[in-house]
């Protein structure tokens, strides 16, 4: 099976298993106040589009975009499980975000993450994003770097 990138609710069952996934990785990295993923119920809430790669039929990441009208699109809840890593799921991951947001009229990309995730940010710089302040409710975090790129 080829591999396939689907538009999922985020309170689907393979989604809240990656979602679970994920916040168990950053648990140990970063303490609760430097952690701001969103929930599932405020993906939900929040209408922000959620999608799910799989690989051979198998869940093997996620990633959502949250749209603020036009001014920007911000990238939530990247994760690709570590046994499909390497694979260049992320950057497939990260491409049709960047679609979906283009095809939405939205000229921005921005995102949050940790400083203790070297891959993650290793490929947001090879993706073309570039450091910026923080942006939106987000208030500066020493855990944290945000980036920012043109998608237009």
């Amino acid at each position: 099976m080829p591999t396939i990138i689907v538009k999922e609710h985020p309170d689907s069952i393979d989604a809240r298993t990656l979602i679970t996934e994920l916040e168990a990785y950053l648990a140990p990295l970063y303490p609760a106040e430097s952690q701001h993923g969103l929930s599932i119920e405020q993906l939900l809430q929040e209408k922000v589009a959620f999608f799910v790669v799989r690989k051979d039929g198998v869940a093997a990441g996620c990633g959502g975009v949250q749209l603020f009208s036009t001014e920007y699109g911000e990238v939530k809840r990247m994760y690709i499980r570590p046994q499909y890593r390497g694979l260049g799921l992320a950057k497939r991951m990260l491409d049709h975000l960047e679609s979906y947001a283009r095809e939405h009229h939205v000229k921005l990309l921005r995102l949050e993450t940790g400083i203790d995730q070297p891959e993650a940010i290793s490929l947001y710089e090879r993706m073309g994003f570039q450091c910026t302040p923080p942006f939106g409710a987000y208030q500066a975090d020493p855990l944290s770097r945000f980036y920012e790129k043109r998608i237009c």
